[in-house]
């Protein structure tokens, strides 16, 4: 028993987490003709979907798994995503004042000089993300990254997109039976079968029979039918550090089949809770994500209704409850919990396909060969998961902890130090007497570096202490960021407004890689 190969990969549930964890898998081990990946699916379960955005990343996932772009970008209802930009998370709007920034996917120019101490002694005016990148002035014009000169993954500044989740899965869903050879089967699971020592035998269906595996991936969104159902691991609540806990969704249809699309996510801060809004090809994706212990759904919903006006009259909410935390192992025997069955904090900076994503491709990655090392690999795999988790939870909370929003208890209460993870606290404390730098963020599994947290920690107006006799070279920030600004109005004349663009991809494609 403990020499067998690992041959049989049985992945339990579809959705994004499932075909993307499918397709990692045989696209690394296909070519081995005694493996195989077989994927089991209800055929009754709709995606969740919560949130339509992704991260740059998805751009080498997508080449890596043999998928082109111009496919990608027709069949998904795609639309590209530069940045994030918050609205009303520093302050609550007075007034008809609103507070906005940009969490942006270039990086910042801090190479050689960098601007950021002179930005904070008020020596680079404007907002921080225009004081060290050109990407913020793209946005706000409603371009697009590329043009059609750029050949598939490739563009004039970093990218993600957006994208239909449900269509997505059904890409990846082809991909992975016509492309990498996965076999699928729609069933629905009616038992699961333990070993004796521990770990999945088999799944009983009820239309494709027993189906045995060497290895199980349990991809059964929040009831963990596997790891927890069948496996009793525990999941480790976060509801303490991260408030929210539910989501309402809904589909809007443009007023006008030409209106402009928004290159980035719109993520507005509402009483209890953030508002996404999505501008795919057809229709907007909107959702109020809210904590229940500060909001009705009723009340959430009207935040929401009121939010999209006139355009939201005749439409229906779907009400999406999340558990907010992770697996306590997401390797249990020979069972591993990726997607939903293996955590989620919130969509905020698309946190769950990006998760989702990193996991099945270190599965992949790390599958061992035989039993004998499984549980030496599991054990790696579960502290790396477990810190990539915890360090995930703390970039999401600074966007909270930053806030000096005073109008509802659930942004006072989000600054409370006992909600704040220690390894944040111990963050924040140093970095107001010591601008970041590349040494904070030594972990390559962190996933949010030093770029992202400079965006939000300066969007967002955090103050560092700067020794203003360490940085005498004020003239020469004032003309790094006059040339990126300058290199900005240059960038914008060669590129096309976005819907444009994907016009126009729709018709001609891209270039292949």
């Amino acid at each position: 028993m403990a020499g067998e190969a690992i041959r049989r990969v049985v992945v339990v549930g579809g959705g994004t987490a499932g075909w993307l964890t499918a397709c990692h898998l045989a696209r690394k081990h296909g070519d081995n003709p005694h493996f195989s990946v077989t994927l089991v699916e209800s055929p009754n379960i709709p995606t969740v979907g919560v949130g339509e955005g992704t991260v740059p990343a998805m751009r080498q996932t997508l080449q890596w798994l043999g998928i082109r772009e111009t496919d990608f970008i027709r069949q998904c209802d795609v639309t590209f995503k530069q940045s994030i930009k918050f609205i009303d998370w520093l302050r609550a709007p007075e007034g008809g004042a609103s507070h906005a920034y940009h969490h942006l996917f270039d990086y910042p120019a801090i190479n050689g000089l960098d601007p950021t101490p002179y930005w904070l002694m008020g020596q680079a005016p404007g907002p921080y993300a225009e004081a060290v990148a050109l990407q913020a002035q793209l946005c706000e014009r409603g371009l697009g990254p590329k043009t059609l000169v750029h050949p598939e993954f490739g563009g004039a500044t970093a990218y993600a997109y957006h994208l239909d989740a449900a269509k997505f899965a059904a890409l990846l869903t082809r991909h992975a039976v016509e492309r990498l050879g996965v076999q699928h089967q729609l069933a629905e699971v009616t038992e699961v079968v333990p070993r004796p020592e521990g770990g999945i035998q088999a799944i009983l269906t009820d239309s494709a029979g027993r189906i045995e595996g060497d290895l199980f991936v349990d991809c059964t969104g929040f009831s963990a039918l596997l790891a927890e159902q069948t496996l009793g691991v525990p999941f480790i609540d976060k509801r303490d550090v991260l408030f929210v806990d539910s989501a309402l969704a809904i589909q809007v249809p443009y007023e006008r089949p030409d209106a402009p699309i928004p290159c980035h996510t719109l993520s507005t801060a509402t009483e209890a809770g953030w508002i996404w809004d999505i501008g795919l090809t057809g229709r907007r994706g909107v959702g109020h994500v809210y904590s229940s212990r500060y909001t009705s759904d009723e009340a959430a919903e009207q935040v929401l209704r009121d939010y999209l006006g006139p355009a939201a009259e005749g439409l229906s909410c779907r009400k999406i409850p999340m558990r907010v935390g992770y697996r306590e192992r997401a390797w249990q025997d020979n069972c591993v919990a990726i997607g939903l069955a293996g955590g989620f904090v919130e969509p905020l900076e698309a946190t769950g396909l990006l998760v989702f994503d990193l996991t099945a491709r270190m599965l992949a990655e790390q599958l061992p060969a035989d039993a004998r090392q499984m549980a030496a690999v599991a054990q790696r795999f579960n502290q790396r998961v477990r810190h990539t988790w915890d360090r995930v939870i703390d970039f999401i909370k600074l966007h909270y902890v930053l806030s000096q929003r005073e109008d509802s208890a659930f942004w006072r209460d989000n600054r409370d130090p006992a909600t704040v993870p220690d390894s944040l606290k111990e963050n924040l404390a140093f970095w107001a007497e010591q601008l970041p730098s590349a040494y904070d963020f030594a972990s390559t599994l962190s996933i949010f570096n030093l770029e992202n947290y400079l965006y939000v920690l300066y969007g967002m107006e955090f103050p560092t202490r700067v020794a203003a006799e360490r940085h005498p070279y004020g003239g020469q920030a004032e003309q790094k960021v006059a040339r990126l600004r300058q290199g900005a109005d240059q960038l914008a004349r060669e590129l096309l407004p976005h819907r444009e663009l994907l016009e126009r991809i729709a018709r001609h494609g891209l270039q292949k890689v």
